[in-house]
């Protein structure tokens, strides 16, 4: 599941993948609120999940949206 999120983040902000971990946040890797949007939405179209517009805000970590993923699939 990581790696696939990483892809996830690494087309939409240019980033490495392998600078990437699950400890990171968007802001960490130099994205905005935008890019996380853009980035939820491709999490969501991967893995079949939707997350709560109202508690986007407290999926700060990438752990926390893969935790939330595994819960919710």
């Amino acid at each position: 599941m990581l790696e696939k999120i990483k892809e996830i983040i690494s087309e939409q902000l240019g980033t490495k993948p392998d600078v990437i971990t699950a400890d990171m946040r968007i802001e960490d890797l130099d994205g905005d609120s935008i890019d996380a949007v853009e980035i939820i939405m491709g999490i969501e179209d991967e893995f079949g999940v939707e997350f709560p517009d109202d508690l986007v805000a407290e999926f700060d970590t990438i752990q926390s949206l893969m935790d939330y993923i595994e819960i919710n699939s």
